[in-house]
């Protein structure tokens, strides 16, 4: 970035805090957005990651639990990132449409 934009005071400035450089509503509106869909949550502890060994939890499954949650993760920030809305029918347990 910085050979683009030759000002190396600007480029730090952005890797801190992106909206003190100034963007224009739709770049700010982009990184805005990104930010939403990449800022992670809190992440598990390696304590957990022990305790699931200690319950009796080989790496392996530890790992397919990983993936499956990873999985879920992705799919739901895709699809909420996109404002896509759910059929009817996954309104939830009470709903007419099971």
């Amino acid at each position: 970035m910085l050979r683009q934009v030759r000002d190396a005071d600007w480029v730090e400035r952005f890797k801190t805090d992106w909206r003190s450089v100034g963007l224009d509503a739709a770049d700010e509106a982009m990184l805005t957005y990104v930010e939403a869909l990449t800022v992670p949550p809190p992440r598990p502890a390696l304590a957990q990651v022990e305790r699931l060994r200690e319950l009796g939890f080989d790496d392996q499954a530890i790992f397919e639990i990983n993936q499956i949650a990873g999985f879920f993760a992705w799919v739901n920030r895709t699809v909420s990132g996109l404002g896509v809305e759910l059929e009817e029918f996954w309104d939830g347990p009470d709903s007419d449409n099971r």
